[in-house]
């Protein structure tokens, strides 16, 4: 990770780490804590995770909050359950009382073609139950849910995040997905987001390794934004939001 920091400029990654079962849930979060005390001035840092099933969530993210952790990640795919379950409702409510971001999946997944656990609606049902908390929508807030998102999220405070959402995707072979099917959005799509959001809710993200830093960072250089909102969008934003 460190070299590809390097090669493409980038001063400061988080890793978000995904629980697929409840039993990584406290051994995940206690590794994130040791590389964080770790690798913080190589400008690499973690949040923590959870799984809806972990029955003491509530004290493992006390646990998180007290270890220094910025936040939790989640993916609804992953782990199976609807983004407005109640098992994550309880979970963002607690999240909310202790000032932790949420980073969550959103949209399609690449590798579960029809499989959609966190929709644009989803999102918005969470957000009108918990109200206002630190929230992340990965992949442009969902995953080739695109125009359901401009419907839906403009309004509301989300961040989202340009992980995985630009540039071109080489279909494998043996995948079931076609060309047309794995678009992702063009320079006026994405304008049309910055018209809707707002330069200053839109986070740079990668979704290292599966896409490249440089090649997402050469996308956002050649819009016709101006350098200040540039900047918010490559790190102002994650660096008010992260306080750090």
């Amino acid at each position: 990770m460190k070299k590809s920091m390097d090669d493409a400029e980038i001063n400061l990654s988080v890793i978000l780490p995904v629980a697929t079962n409840t039993h990584q849930v406290e051994k995940i979060n206690s590794s994130a804590a040791e590389l964080n005390e770790n690798f913080s001035d190589a400008g690499i840092f973690s949040f923590g995770c959870i799984h809806p099933d972990f029955t003491n969530f509530r004290a493992e993210l006390s646990r998180v909050k007290n270890r220094g952790l910025k936040g939790i990640k989640i993916h609804p795919v992953y782990q199976d359950i609807n983004l407005d379950d109640v098992k994550f409702l309880r979970i963002f409510d607690r999240a909310a009382e202790l000032d932790l971001i949420v980073v969550t999946h959103a949209g399609l997944d690449i590798g579960f073609p029809n499989v959609v656990r966190c929709s644009p609606q989803m999102i918005r049902h969470v957000v009108d139950e918990i109200g206002n908390f630190k929230f992340v929508a990965a992949h442009m807030g969902g995953w080739k849910n695109w125009r359901e998102v401009l419907e839906l999220l403009g309004d509301t405070k989300i961040f989202i995040d340009t992980s995985f959402s630009t540039g071109e995707i080489v279909p494998r072979k043996d995948t079931v997905w076609n060309s047309d099917d794995l678009k992702l959005l063009d320079a006026a799509q994405f304008m049309t987001f910055v018209k809707i959001f707002g330069a200053d809710r839109i986070l740079f993200g990668t979704d290292s390794p599966w896409s490249s830093a440089k090649t997402s960072i050469d996308f956002i250089k050649n819009l016709p934004l101006d350098d200040a909102d540039k900047e918010k969008i490559f790190g102002l934003n994650a660096k008010k939001l992260l306080e750090v």
